[in-house]
C-alpha cells in the first residue's frame, strides 16, 4: 500500500479531539480520506470540530465520554464496531497535567491524574485491541511527554503517569506484532495547547493560565503533521517539538548534565 493511501477509507478513533493536538489530528485524518470517531468530555467542543470539517463533517462521529470514568467503554466500542465494522487507528491524545509540588499533592489527586492519563488510556486500548487482533491489523498510539521520559518539577503525578504508558505500550507492541498491530508513543515537547491552562493545582483546580514555555511552542497543526509523518514511517516513538527535545538525548547519554540543566529550568 502506498503511504498516500494509508488512511483512505480507514477509521481513526481520536481522544482529546475537542481541542489542541487531538482537534488538529481530526482535520488531518479527514483530509486524508479517513472517517473519524472524535471523543472527549466536551460535547460542544466536539460538535464545533465536526462542523469545522465542512462538507466532510459527515465523516466525523462525535462520541463523548470522560477518561476518568470508563465503566461503559466496552459497550461504546462494541457499538462502533457494529456500526462501522472496524477500527484501524486509535490515537489516545486526551490527558491532564498538573502544577503542584509533591508535598502539596493529596493522594486522591495523584490517583485522579493516573485515572485519566494511564487507566483511561489503557481502558480504551484494551477495549479496542481484541477487534484489531481479530482483523489482523491496526495502529494504536498513546501520548506521553518529554517529562514522560524524566522527572520535572511540579509534574510528579503527570510525569509518572506518562512514564507508565511507555512500559504498557512497548509491551503491547511486543505481544501483538504477530497480529500486524503497530504501536507508537507520541512524545511532545512544547506545543501551544491548553494543557497548562487546564493543569490541576494542589487543590485539584485548574491553573487557568498558559505556561510561558508552551506559549512559545509549536502549533497543534504542526504537531499533528509530525504525528502523521511518524505514523506513515511506523515510528515507535514520535518526537514532537523543537530544541527542547535535546533534553531526551542528554538525559539518556549524559544524565549528570541533564540534572544540571533541569535544576535551572523554570518549571512553568
Amino acid at each position: 500500500m502506498r503511504k498516500s493511501e494509508l488512511f483512505r477509507d480507514k477509521v481513526a478513533w481520536i481522544t482529546g479531539a475537542s481541542s489542541g493536538i487531538g482537534e488538529s489530528l481530526v482535520y488531518e485524518f479527514i483530509k486524508l480520506g479517513a472517517k473519524v470517531l472524535a471523543s472527549s468530555n466536551d460535547l460542544p467542543g466536539l460538535e464545533r470540530v465536526k462542523a469545522a470539517c465542512g462538507e466532510k463533517s459527515s465523516n466525523v462521529i462525535c462520541i463523548p465520554f470522560d477518561l476518568s470514568d470508563t465503566t461503559g467503554i466496552e459497550e461504546i466500542v462494541r457499538q462502533q464496531i457494529d456500526s462501522l465494522g472496524h477500527i484501524d487507528f486509535l490515537l489516545n491524545i486526551g490527558g491532564i497535567s498538573q502544577r503542584a509540588r509533591i508535598d502539596e499533592m493529596p493522594l486522591w489527586l495523584d490517583r485522579k491524574i493516573f485515572e485519566i492519563n494511564y487507566f483511561g488510556t489503557i481502558a480504551l486500548t484494551k477495549a479496542v485491541l481484541p477487534y484489531m487482533v481479530r482483523q489482523r491489523s491496526g495502529h494504536i498510539l498513546a501520548t506521553s511527554s518529554i517529562s514522560g521520559r524524566f522527572g520535572f518539577p511540579l509534574r510528579s503525578a503527570y510525569s509518572a503517569s506518562k512514564q507508565a504508558l511507555h512500559g504498557f505500550f512497548e509491551t503491547l507492541y511486543l505481544e501483538n506484532k504477530q497480529f500486524n498491530i503497530r504501536s507508537s508513543v507520541i512524545i511532545p515537547g512544547r506545543v501551544r495547547t491548553n494543557i497548562s491552562f487546564h493543569a490541576l493545582d494542589s487543590k485539584g483546580k485548574e491553573q487557568g493560565k498558559m505556561d510561558e514555555g508552551l506559549a512559545n511552542g509549536i502549533t497543534p497543526e504542526k504537531a499533528a503533521g509530525i504525528i502523521i509523518r511518524g505514523i506513515k514511517r511506523n515510528k515507535r516513538e514520535i518526537l514532537v517539538g523543537r530544541g527542547e527535545l535535546i533534553l531526551l538525548h542528554i538525559r539518556r547519554y549524559c544524565p549528570w548534565l541533564f540534572f544540571r540543566i533541569a535544576d535551572k529550568v523554570k518549571p512553568t
